[in-house]
């Protein structure tokens, strides 16, 4: 059994089990989450579609909560005195799939 579900605005391919990284949700390691917004659940004989499915929902658990990798932007323009440097590190959330209800 799979499902497809929306979390922070991207879609992610979740089974029971499956760890996933998305943007920072609100919450501490050991909370659970339920992601309300379903577009696909697929069971041993049949696929359920739709843009949003009303009665399945999935759950997980937050493990943790981190910085990700240092991103680096430069903007540079040849023979102008012009250089900027700046850095970005994106929070994320890992969340442990723990049920898939249709």
């Amino acid at each position: 059994m799979y499902a497809v579900v929306e979390v922070a605005g991207h879609q992610h391919l979740v089974r029971v089990g499956d760890i996933i990284r998305s943007e920072k949700i609100a919450g501490e390691p050991g909370d659970k989450v339920e992601f309300e917004k379903v577009l696909m659940v697929s069971t041993d004989d049949k696929i359920q579609l739709g843009e949003v499915l009303d009665k399945a929902r999935v759950t997980g658990e937050i493990i943790r909560t981190e910085k990700d990798k240092k991103i680096v932007v430069i903007k540079f323009k040849r023979r102008k005195d012009y250089k900027r440097k700046q850095g970005h590190r994106q929070l994320f959330t890992e969340i442990k799939i723990t049920d898939i209800a249709s």
